[in-house]
């Protein structure tokens, strides 16, 4: 197995979770859910161990009438998720070469 594969990050929720934020600033979670493809509790959850790992930072606050809550990659969840789809890309290439 590749040296910088994270198996933390592989699981797919948390996975999806890096890949919408790359290449955005604050994400909405409400987008987050839905592109995603799961429920607020699932997604919450997911958040919670990246927040908790240290790879994402969470923002709630107020807007309107409504609470909203936001989603952003730290430089470490970054790099995390940068080395891992490295990794990825290595798998994938070592497999096409085997094949």
């Amino acid at each position: 197995m590749d040296p910088e594969f994270d198996d933390f990050l592989h699981v797919p929720a948390r996975l999806s979770v890096l890949a919408l934020l790359a290449p955005a600033d604050w994400v909405d979670f409400a987008f987050l859910r839905d592109a995603v493809g799961t429920s607020d509790s699932a997604l919450s959850k997911q958040v919670s161990a990246l927040a908790g790992a240290g790879y994402v930072e969470v923002r709630k606050g107020q807007e309107s009438r409504a609470r909203r809550t936001h989603v952003r990659l730290t430089p470490q969840g970054r790099r995390a998720f940068q080395r891992h789809a490295a990794a990825l890309q290595r798998i994938v290439a070592a497999a096409q070469t085997e094949a």
